[in-house]
């Protein structure tokens, strides 16, 4: 802390908000921590007015994943500011990240099912659809979960690893969890070639993450509904885009 007060001296620089980074976590001890640490430094830094938790809350986006308990953690934190103001006779403005916590699970990818191979008594029961990494990128970076859904009725229900359409050991939509390297395959009505499959919680870090023309695949189209109408936000790219820059 010492060098950080000589070269903000030095330089001239008003440090007037503090910036934690976390991570998106579910429990209330670690909140209260890092609060604590984050306060311990604004205790050093007469100026500072702001602190920002940031990180995000965690969403669960599966049905066995916990989400963080707003309240619980929001109670842990504001006994943490307002003690400080007891203390030091200051009031900090917070400010913290919810952008997944809310909008996460608004948003899924629809897919068509592009074919369906089994590999046998000691394989799998692989689906290919015509989305994947390029898209739904978290799965293959970190083995994060997302639901899955295929629109069919009265089928028999079958164990089904999910795969991309990218020649990539890494395209894979059902990794195991925390592992990108090992699958899981999931229980849904057994797939078929022209089945919609609908991939959930991709209402945050997808179109953002989005490794946009990779094997020169277009960029997909968004599509909002509102109030019960289904309203185009971004139009599927066409192939002359993607190579339009090139010279």
């Amino acid at each position: 802390m010492s060098d950080v007060k000589e070269t903000a001296k030095r330089y001239g620089v008003r440090i007037a908000r503090l910036h934690s980074h976390i991570g998106s976590g579910t429990d209330p001890e670690v909140w209260k921590r890092v609060t604590r640490m984050t306060l311990d430094l604004a205790r050093e830094l007469p100026e500072v007015t702001a602190v920002n938790l940031g990180g995000g809350f965690k969403v669960g986006r599966m049905p066995d994943e916990p989400s963080t308990d707003l309240q619980d953690v929001g109670l842990h934190v504001r006994r943490e500011l307002e003690a400080f103001r007891q203390r030091e006779g200051r009031t900090l403005h917070l400010e913290i990240e919810p952008g997944t916590f809310l909008v996460a699970r608004a948003g899924a990818v629809v897919a068509t099912c592009v074919d369906v191979v089994d590999t046998g008594k000691d394989g799998y029961l692989f689906a290919k659809l015509d989305t994947g990494m390029p898209e739904v990128t978290r799965p293959s970076l970190y083995g994060a979960q997302h639901p899955i859904e295929v629109l069919a009725t009265g089928r028999n229900e079958a164990e089904v690893v999910f795969v991309g359409p990218c020649c990539e050991s890494g395209d894979i939509l059902t990794p195991a969890p925390g592992d990108p390297e090992a699958l899981a395959p999931r229980r849904v009505p057994r797939p078929q070639i022209g089945d919609l499959v609908v991939v959930g919680g991709a209402g945050a870090y997808c179109a953002g993450m989005a490794t946009i023309n990779y094997n020169s695949y277009p960029q997909a189209p968004e599509v909002m509904l509102e109030d019960g109408t289904l309203r185009l936000l971004r139009r599927r790219q066409l192939l002359e885009q993607i190579w339009t820059n090139e010279v």
